[in-house]
């Protein structure tokens, strides 16, 4: 029988790369051996031998070619990486084990990274652990417990970046622990990722409370967007965007200066207003603001003074 001659292979076995040995075989190479014959009839030579005249084809690559040499280095280099991910106090370990089925070995043992699998891994990570988007049960201050849909506060990895940064720690063979890269992070881990400081704003009963460090530092009534209206604050999670003092707030047909200025939302923020003399109850049916939470001077004062910018701000009916 004819056996075609095959190159080395490597393969995983065990938890490690292993290089398996070239087949020679015993397939003619019919170019040379025309050659040779001819040049045996030219010469009057009655006899010829095969594996003198090297006419049996040959592998490519055999185990002691650079190129599978190099390939299994890089493989091995590859699977020795490990790397950890830190989400608060779980942690997600990546290692030889998984990273094998990521490496694919071309015919000229050229090795790389199936992106699409990093990919695959990343957005696992994402779906266990984003909270960005995320429905959230929320203990309000008058003992109920609402669920918070919508607003822009949560978790949210970075999807395109650790991807291509877990890619190239893979490639360095990369021992780490670290946290994945976000695009947006919040104040802590876990259901109650807002944490126990946090401005709270119940847009039924028009109050509002901030808490610091899981103490109350102040709390009043409000007056929300007009719900007869488009300008009707939408509720959500959200996270202070920046605070600013003695601002300007403008519209098509307003401008109105306040004191304490903390957008939260886009252009819906919590200020003072001092142009009102009453706050909370059915005001904002009919007398609401353009989304903005208006607040009394001396609420708006305490919240400011303590507020930093990514402090979330939750909102619910």
């Amino acid at each position: 029988n004819v056996i075609k001659p095959e190159s080395a292979k490597i393969e995983y076995e065990n938890k490690e790369y292993v290089i398996k040995d070239e087949v020679q075989g015993n397939k003619v190479n019919k170019d040379i051996l025309y050659k040779k014959v001819n040049e045996a009839l030219n010469n009057k030579v009655d006899e010829i031998n095969l594996e003198e005249i090297e006419c049996y084809e040959k592998p490519k690559y055999t185990v002691a070619s650079k190129e599978v040499v190099n390939a299994k280095n890089t493989l091995d280099k590859y699977i020795g990486s490990v790397i950890t991910h830190k989400f608060g106090d779980n942690k997600e370990v990546l290692n030889g084990d998984s990273i094998h089925n990521w490496l694919d070995i071309d015919k000229n043992f050229k090795v790389s990274i199936n992106e699409e699998k990093a990919r695959e891994y990343v957005n696992s990570l994402s779906i266990k652990y984003d909270t960005y988007g995320a429905t959230r049960n929320f203990k309000t201050s008058i003992g109920t417990t609402v669920n918070v849909s919508g607003g822009n506060y949560g978790w949210l990895i970075n999807y395109s970046e650790e991807t291509e940064t877990l890619i190239n720690a893979i490639k360095d063979g990369k021992k780490e622990e670290r946290q994945p890269i976000y695009a947006q992070t919040a104040v802590a881990y876990g259901a109650n990722d807002f944490g126990n400081t946090y401005v709270e704003i119940n847009l039924t009963t028009q109050h509002i409370w901030y808490y610091n460090d899981g103490v109350l530092i102040t709390e009043g009534p409000m007056v929300s967007g007009n719900a007869d209206s488009k300008h009707a604050t939408p509720p959500g999670i959200y996270s202070l965007t920046y605070k600013e003092k003695n601002a300007t707030l403008r519209g098509e047909q307003y401008a109105a200066p306040v004191s304490y200025w903390m957008p939260f939302n886009g252009d819906i923020g919590i200020h003072d207003a001092t142009w009102r003399s009453k706050f909370g109850g059915q005001i904002y049916i009919t007398d609401g603001s353009h989304g903005c939470i208006n607040t009394p001077y001396d609420v708006a004062s305490k919240i400011f003074e303590y507020i930093t910018q990514g402090t979330p701000v939750i909102c619910y009916f």
